[in-house]
């Protein structure tokens, strides 16, 4: 059978059900709003919360994780559909899916391991201040103009309260029971208290009507022509990295959650074929939600079916219970949100900030930083280069030499340190060509050959060492080492006599 009905590690049905009503309820009003940004019908974004939703939680490789349309991708878009319409949207969606089924194949979604720590807790805790900023819009409203204004007055002190009332059911339930989720609670009771006792306060359906039937097959009205492949193809390249970065990173947040383990590169081809889908069924396509999937997992769902339940339960609101869901009050969602953002936010990340190098903490501040400013994917991406520069400044230091007299004469420099591309700068340094002796050997036992700049920094050594008349010899080069200088071919041309094949002097015995 493909669930079980008993509760275990992997999930509980109960659970994962009335989670997933949850995760439906807060799913409407993000998918509406990030259609508004993409300049989209709401229903374009309902659909793509669906499709995507649903296929990623059955072909995905995390259970308990939550996907739909997201406003990563939905800034992207907007211009795509400002410059050719909708249906090149979906054409690109389509393309998308194609590129992150690829990258999955490829086995590609290991890579998710080369993003530090620091960076991780930068792109959580600016992710959780995009959340919360982008929870401030449900305290604007329209003028008689339609022009958006702060609330004011008694309407301002309803919504504060509802919202506080909100935070504070879901945060003392699980006190007394978790017989039921404290978010869907919340989201009842305050409901029930704004019908009930006629309260002014802004609901889902001012915002859109969600009432819509079944997403229809349907292939996107575009040419099949290079000219589109070079309209579509960019666009297509840039949402497929930002949604398998966006996608990934939230797997790896809630492994650490609840200590288990993900399958990235499956991930990445059910993030794919999602996209694939959704593109011909008129979805805007979409990647995992951390805010949603933070919902999911702390209210009790691990397994598929909170996943499979959400999307499923969405599409009935959109079928049969529109008028119901549009009766929800934003301020209910909003406070549901805001205890997302205080899950989310690793506020521990103060606490450690004098503890941990002054490079760490200064990633962790930038990738939040630009997280906020740009999106997810510049942040990190600029997270990961500048950890990767800060790593390769440090080990250039490492590079040190002892040197001593060889048994047989001449001059031993006994390397220790990697060679690569930061510290051959320092390695040609070490060396005194004109007043060493007649026979130098490099002694590489604590070292390591490491790219391409390293094989030029011991050209060049050795090319110093000819030009003053005197021989080089290269001992305890590594496995690697050897296999690099081999694939480097006629590159590698340092003129010394013992060698012909490579022309560096590889000495063997100690």
């Amino acid at each position: 059978m493909f669930f079980s009905f008993e509760c275990t590690d992997r999930g509980c049905p109960k659970n994962d059900l009335l989670s997933g009503l949850t995760v439906a309820l807060a799913l409407v009003p993000e998918a509406v709003a990030f259609a508004f940004v993409a300049h989209v019908e709401p229903l374009v974004g309902l659909y793509a919360a669906f499709l995507v939703g649903l296929i990623a939680a059955v072909v995905g490789g995390r259970p308990g994780m939550i996907s739909g349309a997201t406003g990563a991708l939905a800034v992207v878009m907007v211009a795509l559909v400002n410059s050719h319409g909708v249906e090149y949207l979906f054409a690109t969606v389509v393309l998308m899916g194609l590129i992150q089924i690829a990258v999955g194949l490829l086995k590609l979604g290991k890579f998710i391991r080369m993003v530090p720590h620091p960076v991780m807790l930068g792109f959580v805790n600016g992710l959780a201040i995009v959340i919360f900023l982008a929870q401030l819009k449900s305290f604007q409203v329209p003028d008689a103009a339609g022009i958006d204004r702060w609330m004011q007055g008694p309407e301002l002190y309803t919504m504060l309260a509802l919202v506080l009332l909100t935070m504070a059911i879901i945060h003392l339930l699980p006190k007394l029971t978790r017989a039921l989720p404290a978010s869907l609670a919340a989201i009842l009771v305050v409901t029930a208290l704004v019908i009930g006792l006629g309260l002014e306060s802004r609901t889902v359906g001012d915002m859109a009507s969600i009432a819509g039937g079944l997403p229809e097959f349907h292939l996107p009205a575009v040419p099949l022509s290079w000219e589109t492949l070079g309209v579509i193809f960019p666009y297509a390249v840039v949402l497929a990295a930002i949604g398998l970065i966006e996608s990934l990173l939230t797997l790896s947040l809630i492994d650490e959650i609840t200590e288990t383990r993900g399958q990235g590169n499956r991930e990445c081809i059910g993030q794919g074929t999602a996209n694939l889908v959704t593109g011909f069924f008129g979805g805007m396509g979409g990647c995992a939600m951390i805010g949603q999937s933070m919902i999911n997992i702390n209210s009790g769902g691990r397994g598929r079916l909170s996943g499979i339940s959400a999307a499923l339960f969405l599409l009935i609101f959109i079928l049969f219970a529109a008028d119901l869901i549009e009766m929800i009050p934003l301020a209910a969602l909003t406070g549901v949100m805001f205890m997302v953002v205080i899950g989310t936010f690793e506020w521990s990340s103060f606490r450690i900030m004098r503890k941990i190098p002054r490079a760490d903490a200064f990633v962790i501040v930038l990738v939040s930083g630009v997280t906020v400013a740009t999106d997810l994917a510049i942040a990190v991406v600029v997270g990961v280069i500048v950890s990767a520069l800060v790593f390769a400044w440090e080990h250039a230091k490492h590079i040190t030499v002892r040197s001593y007299e060889g048994r047989l004469g001449g001059k031993v420099y006994e390397l220790h340190g990697p060679l690569f591309f930061a510290s051959v700068n320092n390695f040609q340094e070490l060396f005194d060509p004109k007043n060493d002796p007649d026979d130098v050997v490099v002694e590489f036992q604590h070292s390591r050959v490491m790219d391409h700049s390293a094989i030029e920094a011991i050209d060049t050594l050795a090319e110093r060492y000819l030009n003053a008349g005197k021989r080089l010899h290269l001992r305890h080069l590594s496995d690697e080492c050897r296999r690099l200088l081999r694939q480097a071919g006629d590159l590698v041309e340092v003129n010394v006599i013992e060698d012909p094949k490579y022309r560096v002097a590889v000495d063997q015995l100690g």
